[in-house]
C-alpha cells in the first residue's frame, strides 16, 4: 500500500522504478553489469541506459554492483529562503529511492514533479583517492544542446552559447562546463547541472561521439604559477580529482525536464544545497549598487577631477542616497598593488568613505582579487572592523577541489565578520550561497562588460541557462543603449547592447541578490524616470511567474514584492509582438510601463513611458524591437513611480 501511494514499482532485484509525486516523470535504475539509469517525461523517452560510475583508490565501484538493499522514501518539506530569488517559499516534494551496494557506497535517486537527481554515498571510514566519477548520458534521440564551450578548465564560465545537435556533437570538440540546456525533438527542455558541490570538483562534461555527454573532472592541483598579476595556471596534478573523508555524500547530479518555464522556475539547485549554516542572517542585506569600473569612474559637471579618488566615490554615495541605492563597489584601482589590499593609493580614505556612506544609508562594497584574499585572510577583519559591507572577489577561474574549498573559506570568514561576498571570474551556483547566504551573487555569466561582446542575441538564453541555476552578477544599466551595429567601446563613455526598454527591463527578468547599476551617476541622474524605476525595483522576491517564454526567442515574467508587482519583457534579435494577461493582479491598480519607441529598432535610446489603470484579467499587447524590452511596476493602491529627484 505504502509503495502504490508513492507511485513506485519494483520490477526485479536489479531492476527499479521511481515516479514523480503527479506520476509524469519516471526514472528506471537498473543494477545489472553496469550501474545505469533511464529517465521518462510524460511519455518521452529522454534518457536511456546512461551509466554512473565511481573509480575510487584504483576500483570501480559501478561495474558489477552487488546490490545490498533499497528503500523508497517520500520528502514533503517547505522552507523559507533567505535570499528569495524566485519565491520566499520553496517547496522540496519528491519520492526518493536509495540502493545500498556491498563495498561500503550507494545511491540516492530523486523524482520530482519537474526533474530527477541522483548522488552517490560513501560509508568508509579511511580518507579515499576520487580519481574519476563517470555520469555518460545517452540520448533516446538527437537533442539539441545549448552550452558554453571551454578548451580547458581555466576558464572564467563567460563564453558565448553554442547550440549543436548531440548528434554533430563529436568526441574531439570542446568540453562543456555547467548548466548545459537540452532540448528533445518534441521540445521538451531539459537542464544539466549539480548542487551541494563541497570538498569537490564542478563537474564539466563533453561529448561521447555517440548522441551522449559524459563527465569530466579537473584534477586537484598539486602546483601551480602566476600568470600576471592575477592568473594562474596549474603546472602540476595529482592523479585524482577529490582527495576525500570516505563517509560522506557526492554532489548532486540533476536534470531540470519540462517546457521553457517550468526550466526558469525550477529551484533545483537550491532545493538540493544543504540547509543555512549561519545562526543569525539579519545583518545580510540584498540590494543594489552603484558600480565604477564599467562607466570608468566618470561623471561631469562637476567642480573636482574625476577618477579613482575619494571625492568621485563621494559622489557616486550622493547618487546612490538619492535615489535609495544600497551600495556603491570600489573596484580595481584602489589599491596600490592589486595583491596587497591593504595598502590604499594616497587619493582613497576607504575609511572616510564607509564613514561618509554610512551617515547617508549607503555601505561600501570592496574589490580584491583572489591572491590577494588567499595571502591575506586577516584583511576581511580589517575591513569589516572598518565598516565595509562586503567584498567582490575576483580572477578565481578555476573549480578544482583546492579552489571549491577557497570559496567556501572565503564564504565563512566573511559571514564570521558579517561580510557580504560576491565571486568574480566564478563558477556557477552549486549550493554554497544556500549554506552561506552572505554569498549575495557570482558572475560566470557573459555581462554587459563584454561591451560590444554582449549580445541581447546570447543573454536571451540566460534566463533559461545560467539564472536558472542561481543568481548571476549580469552588471546591466546601460543608459547609452544601442543596437549592435551602432555600438562603440570606449573606456569612459561605454555604450551597452539592447535598446533602453531592454536594459531596465533586465533588472526585473534576470535574477542576482546584489544587482549592479552601471552607468554613470551623471548619466542616470539626466535620464531621471528610467532611474527611478531601476531603483525601485527589488533584488528578491516573493513570488514570481512566467507570463510567456520561449527560449532563444523572449521572456516574459511577473515578479511579486509584498503587494507590488513588476513585469519584465526582453527578447534577442527578433522583434516581438507578445500577448500577456494580467490574472495574477489581486485587484485595480496603476501600471508604469517602459516600451521600445518607435523607432527603438534604429536608434536604441528611443523609448515611451506611459501610466494606466488596470485590473485582473486584462490583457496587454508588448510590442518589443529586435533587442528590445518592455517592464512595468504595478500598484494596488493607485501609487504610481515618483519621477522627480
Amino acid at each position: 500500500m505504502l509503495l502504490s501511494s508513492m507511485g513506485v514499482s519494483l520490477w526485479a532485484e536489479n531492476r527499479k522504478q521511481l515516479l514523480s509525486p503527479d506520476g509524469k516523470l519516471k526514472v528506471e535504475v537498473s543494477v545489472a553489469d553496469k550501474l545505469t539509469f533511464s529517465v521518462t517525461y510524460d511519455g518521452e523517452p529522454l534518457l536511456t541506459n546512461s551509466v554512473i560510475d565511481l573509480l575510487v583508490d584504483g576500483r570501480q565501484l559501478g561495474v558489477n554492483p552487488k546490490l545490498k538493499s533499497s528503500k523508497y522514501t517520500v520528502i514533503d518539506e517547505r522552507s523559507i529562503n533567505v535570499v528569495p530569488l524566485k519565491q520566499a517559499i520553496t517547496a522540496n516534494r519528491a519520492n526518493v529511492l536509495t540502493i545500498k551496494f556491498s563495498g561500503k557506497y550507494g545511491i540516492e535517486f530523486r523524482a520530482y514533479d519537474h526533474g530527477y537527481a541522483y548522488r552517490l554515498l560513501l560509508e568508509r571510514k579511511e580518507t579515499v583517492d576520487v580519481e574519476h566519477e563517470v555520469l555518460a548520458l545517452h540520448f533516446a534521440a538527437p537533442f539539441v544542446a545549448h552550452l558554453s564551450k571551454t578548451r580547458d578548465f581555466w576558464t572564467s564560465y563567460e563564453n558565448r552559447y553554442t547550440h549543436v545537435s548531440t548528434n554533430d556533437y563529436k568526441a574531439d570538440d570542446e568540453m562543456s562546463y555547467l548548466p548545459i540546456l537540452l532540448e528533445s525533438p518534441k521540445g521538451t527542455k531539459m537542464l544539466l547541472s549539480e548542487s551541494d558541490v563541497r570538498d569537490y570538483p564542478h563537474m564539466f562534461m563533453k561529448s561521447t561521439g555517440e548522441n551522449g555527454l559524459t563527465s569530466i573532472f579537473p584534477k586537484v592541483p598539486l602546483d601551480w604559477q602566476m600568470v600576471g598579476d592575477r592568473g594562474f595556471g596549474i603546472t602540476q596534478e595529482a592523479s585524482y580529482i577529490a582527495r576525500i573523508e570516505g563517509s560522506r555524500t557526492l554532489p548532486w547530479r540533476f536534470g531540470v525536464v519540462g517546457s521553457d518555464a517550468d526550466i526558469v522556475l525550477n529551484e533545483m539547485e537550491r532545493v538540493l544545497a544543504g540547509k543555512c549554516e549561519l545562526a543569525d542572517i539579519s545583518w545580510i542585506k540584498p540590494g543594489k549598487v552603484s558600480w565604477d569600473w564599467w562607466n570608468h569612474w566618470t561623471v561631469w559637471n562637476v567642480d573636482f577631477p574625476v577618477g579613482i579618488n575619494t571625492r568621485t566615490y563621494q559622489y557616486y554615495i550622493d547618487f546612490a542616497a538619492k535615489y535609495g541605492i544600497d551600495y556603491i563597489l570600489l573596484d580595481e584601482g584602489w589599491n596600490k598593488d592589486v595583491n596587497h589590499p591593504f595598502d590604499q593609493i594616497d587619493a582613497i580614505d576607504v575609511q572616510t568613505l564607509v564613514d561618509y556612506g554610512r551617515e547617508r544609508g549607503v555601505g561600501v562594497i570592496l574589490w580584491m582579487t583572489w591572491l590577494a584574499v588567499e595571502k591575506n585572510m586577516d584583511v576581511i577583519a580589517h575591513y569589516a572592523k572598518m565598516g565595509v559591507k562586503g567584498l567582490k572577489v575576483d580572477f578565481m577561474d578555476h573549480s578544482d577541489q583546492w579552489m571549491v574549498n577557497f570559496y567556501e573559506r572565503v564564504a565563512k570568514e566573511c559571514a564570521r565578520n558579517k561580510l557580504l561576498v560576491d565571486f568574480h571570474g566564478s563558477f556557477k551556483p552549486a549550493g554554497l550561497e544556500v549554506r552561506y547566504p552572505n554569498v549575495i551573487t557570482c558572475e560566470g555569466v557573459r555581462g554587459m562588460e563584454y561591451g560590444d561582446g554582449c549580445v541581447p542575441e546570447n543573454s536571451i538564453w540566460l534566463p533559461f541557462i545560467r539564472n536558472a541555476v542561481g543568481g548571476m552578477d549580469f552588471t546591466p544599466g546601460s543608459m547609452a543603449s544601442s543596437q549592435p551595429e551602432d555600438i562603440r567601446n570606449t573606456g569612459s563613455l561605454p555604450m551597452g547592447n539592447g535598446t533602453r526598454a531592454y536594459q531596465m527591463a533586465l533588472y526585473v527578468c534576470f535574477e542576482s541578490a546584489l544587482q549592479m547599476l552601471a552607468d554613470s551617476p551623471t548619466r542616470y541622474m539626466q535620464e531621471n524616470e528610467c532611474t527611478r524605476f531601476i531603483a525601485s525595483v527589488p533584488t528578491t522576491w516573493d513570488e514570481t511567474r512566467v507570463l510567456a517564454a520561449r527560449a532563444g526567442e523572449y521572456y516574459v515574467v511577473a515578479k511579486r514584492k509584498g503587494q507590488k508587482w513588476y513585469i519584465g519583457a526582453i527578447t534577442g534579435g527578433q522583434p516581438q509582438e507578445l500577448t500577456i494577461t494580467l490574472d495574477f493582479l489581486s485587484g485595480s491598480g496603476r501600471l508604469t510601463n517602459f516600451e521600445d519607441g518607435v523607432n527603438a529598432h534604429r536608434i536604441a535610446v528611443d523609448y515611451r513611458c506611459q501610466q494606466q489603470t488596470v485590473k485582473p484579467g486584462d490583457k496587454l499587447i508588448l510590442h518589443l524591437a529586435r533587442n528590445g524590452g518592455w517592464c512595468a511596476s504595478f500598484d494596488s493602491n493607485g501609487k504610481t513611480i515618483r519621477m522627480e529627484p
